[in-house]
């Protein structure tokens, strides 16, 4: 599903609308979602940076909940207000190339995907969890599709440190 869907889907809500009054400076920073290819059942979430640095989340399962943290945020989000052109729907294939181009052979199970502007362009930032307790960490340029970062790991590794 196209990332306008979900802000569109947000956007028209009545929770929403009271947000953004109480809430003018408010700007979209980024996407978060965790796709469960395994059991189907798959979470959206919309995060929008407060002026006082704290983050609104915008959950999006059975209607729309927004929540606002209670701390602020250290670091500055920017305004996801470019195009985010990558179907979330592709994510998983995007992944599953680059596993064959690696010879990784395992099956992935979720992805935890989080869409943000950095320095200047829009990036998917994957979480993945394999089978056989493997991870895969991979950042995507959404202009392109192109993979930035492919890191694997095995969680027992991980956990002896």
């Amino acid at each position: 599903m196209k990332f306008k869907h979900y802000i569109k889907r947000v956007e028209k809500t009545r929770e929403f609308k009271k947000f953004k009054k109480e809430h003018k400076d408010s700007y979209l920073c980024a996407g978060f979602f965790v796709l469960d290819l395994e059991h189907g059942k798959n979470m959206e979430q919309l995060d929008y940076y407060l002026g006082n640095g704290k983050i609104a989340t915008a959950m999006l399962d059975k209607g729309v909940k927004i929540k606002i943290s209670e701390q602020p945020i250290k670091k500055k989000l920017f305004s996801l207000d470019k195009e985010v052109r990558t179907d979330l729907e592709a994510i998983p294939g995007i992944v599953h190339d680059e596993m064959r181009n690696r010879s990784i052979t395992e099956e992935i199970k979720k992805i935890i995907a989080i869409v943000y502007l950095s320095e200047g362009k829009v990036v998917w930032n994957l979480q993945c969890i394999l089978n056989g307790l493997i991870l895969l960490h991979v950042n995507v340029d959404d202009s392109n599709q192109s993979i930035l970062m492919f890191e694997k790991f095995s969680l027992m590794d991980l956990i002896r440190k």
